[in-house]
């Protein structure tokens, strides 16, 4: 359905501009302080939609405990694995690395939900897959203008936590594609999803590690960032990602919210005033052609 379609390429674009909002406040924060702050902010704003709205009242609470878990595994462990990823590799490499999650998503429900699996699906995700060892080995950090897309620390680590956060993702939407399909309210399925992944993230607050602590302290202009990044990717992207599966396949709608690589790369032109370089053009051209292709089969 073109709804379902559009609602993922809005999706995209949410995570997109997101990412490039959010990067800053992440290298200065951290991924699990930062993420545990923006995952509070993003559940209130979706739960007094809910309540504004009524939708709770005849959510069906059967669906309630499967939510929890797709939100444990997609929110808590992918999304912050995801902020892990974009502080040590940029906007753009991230988008790359997370964009499997589309043929991760494929194979899932090929394994898991008996959906048909084409040539040409298999096809789409080596060519994904070709798009993220380009971004990887096709670009040369030390040759490229220092901005907020640059890479910092260990690259392979990046790349690990950018796997886990696309795999998460990808289990996230899987185990939450049945409950959605019957029809429940995407706001409230997300607040669910989100609640759940906060309260697990709060509780890592006690933890007496500096890995789970902030590195700064929280001041109003990052407390500001971190909402509005959180607002667009959780509560409007999320949502719109949430409500395609409810109407479209779920394959469609992960492929098409994987155009993210390529909505980010002019967003960062005119962030930083820099075009980007040569390769991660090919990379994100590359990534998207596998997309194409996989979406094709599935429709």
């Amino acid at each position: 359905m073109l709804i379902a379609e559009l609602a993922a390429l809005g999706a995209a674009f949410c995570w997109a501009l997101s990412g490039l909002i959010i990067i800053n406040p992440l290298r200065k924060i951290g991924a699990l302080a930062l993420n545990r702050a923006r995952m509070f902010f993003v559940f209130l704003m979706l739960a007094a939609v809910s309540v504004m709205t009524g939708a709770w009242r005849d959510f069906p609470v059967s669906t309630i405990q499967t939510l929890m878990i797709s939100g444990l595994i997609g929110i808590f462990l992918g999304d912050t694995a995801l902020f892990g990823s974009l502080k040590r590799l940029g906007p753009s490499r991230a988008a790359v690395v997370f964009a499997l999650h589309a043929p991760m998503t494929v194979i899932m429900g090929w394994f898991l939900l008996g959906e048909h699996l084409e040539v040409f699906t298999l096809i789409g995700c080596g060519i994904v897959t070709t798009g993220v060892i380009i971004a990887i080995l096709g670009r040369k950090n030390h040759e490229e203008p220092q901005n907020i897309d640059s890479t910092h620390g260990r690259l392979r680590y990046g790349i690990l936590l950018g796997l886990l956060g696309a795999f998460g993702q990808s289990a996230g939407a899987i185990i939450a594609r049945p409950v959605m399909a019957e029809g429940v309210d995407p706001v409230t399925a997300t607040a669910i999803r989100v609640g759940i992944a906060a309260l697990c993230l709060i509780f890592t607050g006690f933890i007496p590690n500096p890995l789970f602590r902030s590195k700064t302290t929280f001041t109003i202009k990052l407390l500001v960032l971190i909402i509005v990044s959180g607002f667009l990717a959780m509560g409007v992207g999320m949502t719109l990602f949430m409500y395609g599966l409810s109407i479209g396949d779920a394959g469609v709608v992960a492929t098409l919210s994987a155009t993210t690589p390529v909505l980010i790369l002019p967003l960062l032109w005119i962030n930083t005033g820099i075009r980007p370089p040569l390769m991660a053009w090919i990379s994100a051209v590359v990534t998207l052609l596998g997309i194409v292709l996989i979406s094709i089969a599935w429709n």
